[in-house]
C-alpha cells in the first residue's frame, strides 16, 4: 500500500533538515517524508508523485523564500493536490501574511517558529490535521490512469485496447477533474495532445500509439524466433482454438493479432449460447481464457503489430509485419474475422469516438449511466448490446431496418429485449444522420412511411453488418465474390483454384501450405463455436501438410 506523503519546503538547509528529522521521528510509520529545499524542487516533486498517483497528506511550507513566498508556492500546489492540508511555518513578522493565507489559499494552519519542543509545538496540531485528512482522504488507484477527454476519439481509443486486452485503468477526465487537467498541462504543454497515459512508475505516453502502449504494459509485440512452424493471422475464436491445438501438439507456435485476443466476438457483452457456460460468457472473457491456454502451451502472442503482406518461397510462407520485419513459417493459418463494416451516413464520420461507436464499446456503458442511447442493427450483437447497456442507461432505442426483430435475432434474445421495460424497438426504420457540436446529441431516421423522425440520444452504438478482413491477401489466395477466401474441395470446382496433383487439404487456400479459418472462409456458419472448431480441425490439416514438406 502506498504511504501517503508529507512534503516539507525550506530554503534554509539547517532548518529543513531539522523539519524533516522531526517528521520522519513522529510520521515515518505511517507517511513517507519528503523534503525540498526550493520552491522549484517543490513543484516538479509534487508534478512527479501526482503523476504516479502518490496522495499528498500535508505540505508544510516556509513563507520566506526567494524564488517565491510560501504562500505563492502553496497556491500552485494547490492546483495539482486541493484537498492536500496545507501549514505555513512563519517567523513573528509574518504573521498578517499567514492571516491572509487562510482567505488566499485555504491555509489549514501556521506554525511559528522555532517550534521546540516538536512533542509540544508540532506534533499536536500535526496529529489533528491529519487525522482530519485521514478521514477525508480516499486513497487512490495503483494502477495505469489514462487521462484524457471524454469526446476526445484518441482518448476513447486508448481505453478500448486496454479494456479489450483486460488491463485494469482508471479514467480521468480532465474536463472533471482539475488537478489531473493541470499535471497533463504540464506533461503535455497543452491539453490539445490527449490522451496522456499515467503508469505507476511516473511515466507517462502522449497520444500514444497501439504498439507503444502495447509495449509499455509488457505485451510481446516482436517475435522471439525467426521461423515457427506454423503462424497464425488473428486473434479470434478461431486464431486462438488453432493457436491452443498447435502448441499443445508440439508446434512452434506464433500468434499475430492487431488489436486485442478475441476479434468481433472478444467485443460481445455476453455469449449465451456457448456450450458449458449456461450463464453467459462475455467475449472478452473467453478470448482472455483461450489467450492464456494458447500462452501456457507456448504460443507466442504478438499484440500490436498487423501483418502487411504474405508470401511464398517454398517451402516457406513469409508474414511481413507492420514494424518491417519478416517472420518465416512452414504452415500458415489464416483467421482475420470480419471488420465492421463503414456506415456512409451524414454526420456519422467526424463523431466516431464522440458518441458515435461501432460495436458494442463496453468500456463507454458507465460513461452513460442514466443517459438516452441508440443501438443501429438488428442481428444478435445488437440485441446482445441493447440489453447490456439497459442496465446502465435510461432508456436503449434499438433502430431496426428489418420489419421484425426476429428476421435476424435469436428468439431467446427477442424475448428478453421484449420483457426489458427500458428498451424501446423501431423497426423499419432507416438511420439519415447523426448531428452535435463536438460530441452527438441527435440522430435522425425515416420510417417506412417516409416520414423522419429525430431522436435526442448521448450514444450510438452500430451494428450493421461485417465484411471479410482479407485485405492482407487479396491477389495471394482465392475469394468468391464477396470477398471470402475458399478452401478445401471447393477449390476443384475453380479453374486454376488449385495449383497441385493432390487434393487441397480440408481448409487449405489455392497457395498450398496456406489455410483460412472461421468467419474469414467462405460458408462458415458465422458462430464461435464453429470458428473453435474449424480452428482446432485445421491443425489436422497442419500437420498432414508437415508431413510434405
Amino acid at each position: 500500500m502506498i504511504k501517503p506523503v508529507i512534503l516539507t519546503v525550506d530554503d534554509d538547509r539547517e532548518v529543513l533538515g531539522a523539519v524533516e528529522r522531526d517528521l520522519r521521528q513522529k510520521y515515518r510509520a505511517g507517511y513517507r517524508i519528503i523534503a525540498s529545499a526550493s520552491a522549484r524542487e517543490a513543484l516538479d516533486t509534487a508534478t512527479q508523485l501526482k503523476s504516479r498517483n502518490i496522495p499528498v497528506a500535508l505540505f508544510l511550507v516556509d513563507q520566506r523564500m526567494p524564488e517565491m513566498s510560501g504562500t505563492q508556492l502553496l497556491v500552485e500546489l494547490k492546483k495539482l493536490y486541493p484537498d492536500a492540508t496545507s501549514v505555513l511555518l512563519t517567523a513573528y513578522a509574518d504573521i498578517e501574511a499567514a492571516i491572509s493565507a487562510i482567505n488566499d489559499v485555504g491555509l489549514n494552519h501556521y506554525l511559528m517558529k522555532p517550534w521546540d519542543p516538536p512533542e509540544e509545538k508540532l506534533f499536536p496540531v500535526l496529529d489533528d490535521l491529519l487525522f482530519a485528512w485521514s478521514s477525508r482522504a480516499k486513497l487512490p488507484f495503483e494502477g495505469v490512469r489514462i487521462a484524457g477527454s471524454r469526446w476526445s476519439p484518441q482518448s476513447y481509443a486508448a481505453r478500448d485496447f486496454l479494456s479489450r486486452n483486460q488491463i485494469p485503468y482508471q479514467w480521468v477526465d480532465i474536463e472533471q477533474d482539475a488537478p489531473v487537467r493541470e499535471l497533463v498541462t504540464s506533461l503535455a504543454g497543452d491539453t490539445s495532445h490527449l490522451p496522456v497515459i499515467l503508469f505507476p512508475d511516473g511515466t507517462s505516453l502522449i497520444e500514444p500509439t497501439s504498439v507503444a502502449l502495447a509495449e509499455k504494459v509488457g505485451f510481446q509485440t516482436r517475435a522471439k524466433l525467426p521461423h515457427y512452424d506454423v503462424a497464425i493471422v488473428g486473434g479470434g475464436p478461431a486464431g486462438l482454438a488453432s493457436a491452443v491445438y498447435a502448441s499443445s501438439e508440439g508446434l512452434r507456435t506464433l500468434l499475430v493479432e492487431q488489436s486485442a485476443p478475441g476479434g468481433q466476438a472478444g467485443t460481445s457483452s455476453l455469449i449465451e449460447n456457448y456450450l458449458g457456460f449456461p450463464s453467459g460468457i462475455s467475449g472478452a472473457d473467453l478470448a482472455q481464457r483461450a489467450a492464456v491456454q494458447a500462452r501456457r502451451f507456448g504460443t507466442e502472442i504478438l499484440v500490436g503489430h498487423g501483418v502487411v503482406t504474405i508470401r511464398r518461397e517454398d517451402p516457406f510462407r513469409f508474414l511481413r509485419l507492420s514494424n518491417d520485419t519478416d517472420v518465416s513459417c512452414h504452415a500458415l493459418v489464416l483467421a482475420m474475422g470480419l471488420s465492421v463494416r463503414q456506415l456512409d451516413v451524414e454526420g456519422v464520420t467526424p463523431l466516431i469516438g464522440a458518441g458515435v461507436y461501432y460495436g458494442a464499446a463496453n468500456t463507454e456503458a458507465a460513461l452513460y449511466r442514466g443517459q438516452d442511447v441508440c443501438i443501429l442493427g438488428g442481428a444478435n450483437s445488437a440485441g446482445q448490446a441493447a440489453l447490456f447497456f439497459s442496465r446502465y442507461a435510461s432508456h436503449v432505442t434499438m433502430l431496426v431496418r428489418a420489419s421484425d426483430l426476429a428476421k435476424s435475432t435469436s428468439q431467446y434474445l427477442v424475448d428478453r429485449i421484449s420483457a426489458t421495460n427500458n428498451i424501446t424497438v423501431k423497426t423499419g426504420v432507416e438511420l439519415t444522420s447523426a448531428s452535435g457540436g463536438g460530441h452527438l446529441d441527435r440522430v435522425t431516421v425515416r420510417h417506412a412511411t417516409g416520414e423522419e423522425e429525430s431522436i435526442e440520444t448521448s450514444a450510438l452504438f452500430i451494428f450493421i453488418g461485417v465484411a471479410p478482413r482479407t485485405d492482407v491477401v487479396s491477389g495471394c489466395v482465392c475469394m468468391d465474390d464477396k470477398g471470402f477466401i475458399i478452401t478445401g474441395p471447393d477449390l476443384r470446382r475453380l479453374d486454376r483454384g488449385w495449383p497441385l496433383e493432390r487434393d487441397p487439404l480440408l481448409f487449405e487456400t489455392s497457395m498450398p501450405g496456406v489455410f483460412a479459418v472461421g468467419d474469414v472462409r467462405a460458408g462458415a456458419s458465422r458462430r464461435v463455436a464453429a470458428a473453435v472448431g474449424e480452428g482446432s480441425a485445421a491443425i489436422f490439416s497442419v500437420h498432414t501438410y508437415l508431413h510434405t514438406v
